[in-house]
This record gives C-alpha cells, structure tokens and sequence, in this order.
C-alpha cells in the first residue's frame, strides 16, 4: 500500500506522471418504457422486488446507497464498486425505468436482465415500447470496458436487442445518431419507436375518436414527456471547491443514508450552494451524498400541478477532467419575450430560470444542453427553447457570457430534440491556482 497524492487542480498531462486513475463523470444514460403511461400498468415494475433490481445492479457493478419514494417514481442512489465514488442513479416508475450511471459502469449489460424482469409471468409480462440511451463522448473512452469502449460497439449490442430482424418481438426497431461536431464535444443517441403493433392500435384507437360524437371525444390527452440535460465540463474553480471532503469516511453500501455523514454533508451542501433553491423547497423531496474525498450526487422528487417529476445532480470536480450533470423531466414554462424569469425560489422555474441557477452553481467552461419533449401537437417548442437557451447563457445578470458552437434540432417518431452547445467567452477567466486549494492523500494499490 502505498500513498498517492491526489490534487484537486490536477491536469490530465499530470495523471500519468502521479500514477492517478482519471474518472469519467459523463453518464451512460438508458431510459426504458414500457407503457405510454403509468396508468397502462397500475403498479408495474414498482411491484418488483429491491433484491431483484440489485441482481441486475450487480451486472452493471453498482450498489445501493439510499432510496426515496415518491407517490410514482422510487429513486435509488448508488455508487460503483470499485470506486471510492461513482454517482449512478436509478428511477422505477410503474411504466419506465431509467438509469444514469457513470464512471467504467457497465450500464447496458444490465438491459437483457431489465427486459427479462419485465417479461416475467403475471403481474408484470412487459414488453418495450420505447427505450432511449444517450451520452456525452467521453473524455477517456480507452477506459471502458465491455461494450462502451466505442459507439460502435454499443450500438451493435443494442441492435442485437432493437435492431432489424426483430420486429416480432414488438420491441421497434433502433436507430443511431450522433448530434453535434464530432471533433469537439457530441453527443450519442440510440432510439427506438414503438412497434408497429403499438402504431397499429393507436390508428385504431384514433379511427375510434374520429368516429365518436363530439362530446365523446373531450378525453384528457398524455402529458407532455419533457427531459432537460445540462451536461458542464471544465467547472471553475469556485465552482469545484466546495465539492471535495477529504474528512470524510468512506461510504458503506446498504447503510442507512439518512442518518449517514456523506449524508447530512450532502444536504448541508446542497444548501450551501444553492441545489436547493433549484426548485421550491415545499415542494422537493431531496436526496443527497457527498463523497469521500470528493464527488456528490443528489436526486429530488417534485411535485408539480401535472404530478411528479425528478430531477438529478452528478458531481466529479476535479480540475483535470471536472465534469457535473443535471437532468429533470419536470415540465417547465418557457417565458416569453415580454415576461420576466420567475426568480423567486419559491416558485417553479421557467426553463431560462432554470438554466441560469444551475450554470451559476458550477460556472463550467463548456456546457451542452438537450432537450427531449414529446410532439403530441402541432406546435414543437424546441425552436423557443433554443431562443431560451441562447437567451438564459448570454444574459448579463448571468455574471459571465457564453457563446454558442453548436444549435441542432431533431425530429424523431413522436419526439423533438434540442441540441446546442455553448463555450465560456475569452475575457471571464477565473483564477487556476488558488492558495486555498486543499491537497488530498488518498491510499491506492500499486498495479
């Protein structure tokens, strides 16, 4: 055993030369529903049993840290074994899953154990109806293992599941993209629609509604599926410092994370730097780790006038390849021109607001925004979304500017995408060597 110095302004030339492993903070994120909504299923997957997720959490080498229970969705915080910390979550409504895990996880090895869950006799016996797994590019993808070493390789294993040739599976058929430059920062998205089984029977059930009398016809529509990503690397200074606890004991997997340190530490925190005023306190259910000796991850439950939404927060600050995310699927106005941002914390964020709190927290170098809304109507708001992003990363209450290198939109079956990348400005730098930085000793096994 042997003692390594790990600094928290460390750069990545320097890694090699002090023996320290990088870590990849961008996610592997997959989403898999299996219903329109969750009243297609009742209880669904949240009748599945906790040591039966875990069978599969073992395969993409996680552990459970802490679980939240909502009125739907039940939210798991874990962390990768291997690793002194690796924030991955996962999210178990009735009709969908989703799980964002980072670091060398091995997330899709985990589908073919979540398909077979779902497909298991009565209550359950789920079938996909559509399945989203997106990422970041890596900054070190040499670092992966299994299938995530390359794109490629991920979307061959998915098309082995998705692709053409098993259509009777009533799974749909996959499809790949890369949205964005491919020298500079992208992002990786695999997608499949529903079946045309699925398409078949909503053509009968619309031929229905047509021939209905007027008055039959007033039933209440899905709601508007809506997932934000703000995906910051090359945090700033202030931006990284608070997130380093080199006092902290390490985390226990299974332990009780309420009355755990990394707990109270993370929720301490998350008011310290403003994670709890992202969305009304009243209305938030937060959930929140601080790893040992840096790293965090925090995910809310929000109620909202159509129900209940999530939202989480993935922290890897150091310098060298400083990384955090933030991803929510709560609706969320767009203001427009002639409305001021709801700042009042008290009050649900419009997405500039939004946008604008959560950039302020990490103040990041770069930054790519997504978002994912389902076009149930004739009028798409990824067009106004762009103008929000634009508008929320060039304002001069921001404190800093932005400039945009990258807007893309897509048009997938039944869903719309915004996609557009901003860069800090030359002229708003902050100070790259502070004499307050703190040096963390942390033990590793020479290989």
């Amino acid at each position: 055993m042997t003692q390594t110095e790990v600094i928290s302004d460390l750069r990545p030339e320097d890694a090699a030369a002090l023996n320290v492993s990088p870590f990849e903070g961008p996610e592997k994120l997959l989403e898999v529903w299996f219903a329109p909504s969750a009243e297609d299923v009742r209880s669904g997957l949240r009748r599945v049993k906790r040591e039966v997720w875990e069978e599969m959490l073992d395969i993409v080498k996680c552990k459970v840290l802490s679980v939240i229970e909502g009125n739907i969705d039940l939210i798991w915080d874990m962390f990768s074994r291997g690793f002194s910390y690796s924030e991955s979550s996962l999210f178990i409504s009735p009709h969908k899953l989703i799980l964002k895990t980072c670091g060398t996880t091995l997330n899709l090895l985990g589908l073919p154990k979540i398909l077979s869950i779902a497909a298991a006799p009565p209550p359950l016996l789920l079938s996909v109806h559509r399945l989203w797994y997106s990422r970041k590019s890596f900054m070190f993808p040499e670092r992966q293992p299994g299938p995530h070493r390359e794109w490629t390789e991920e979307v061959s294993f998915l098309d082995k599941l998705f692709g053409p040739g098993h259509e009777k599976a009533h799974r749909g058929i996959g499809a790949a993209y890369t949205v964005g430059s491919v020298n500079r920062d992208h992002w990786l998205c695999y997608v499949t629609a529903p079946s045309d089984e699925d398409d078949e029977e909503a053509e009968e059930e619309a031929a229905k509604d047509e021939a209905a009398p007027s008055s039959a016809k007033e039933t209440p529509s899905l709601p508007q599926d809506f997932t934000l990503e703000i995906l910051m690397s090359k945090l700033s200074a202030p931006g990284r410092r608070p997130f380093f606890f080199p006092d902290s004991p390490p985390p226990a997997a299974g332990s009780d994370a309420s009355t755990s340190p990394h707990h109270a530490r993370g929720q301490a925190l998350s008011k310290e730097v403003g994670i709890t005023d992202l969305f009304p306190e009243s209305q938030t259910t937060l959930d929140a780790f601080a790893f040992e000796p840096c790293g965090y991850s925090a995910n809310g439950l929000v109620r909202h006038d159509q129900g209940e939404g999530y939202y989480t927060i993935h922290v890897t600050p150091e310098e060298g390849w400083s990384y955090a995310s933030f991803e929510c699927n709560i609706p969320l106005p767009t203001p427009s021109s002639s409305s001021s941002p709801s700042a009042s914390s008290d009050k649900m964020p419009d997405l500039e607001t939004l946008i604008q709190r959560v950039v302020k927290i990490f103040q990041p170098g770069h930054l790519t925004l997504t978002l994912f809304v389902s076009s149930n109507t004739d009028d798409s708001p990824i067009e106004t979304a762009q103008r929000t992003f634009f508008k929320a990363l060039t304002a001069k209450t921001l404190g800093f500017n932005y400039k945009r290198v990258d807007k893309i939109n897509y048009e997938f079956g039944g869903y719309d995408l915004a996609f557009a990348s901003f860069e800090r400005k030359a002229g708003w730098e902050y100070q790259e060597h502070q004499p307050d930085w703190k040096v963390v000793v942390e033990p590793t096994l020479n290989s």
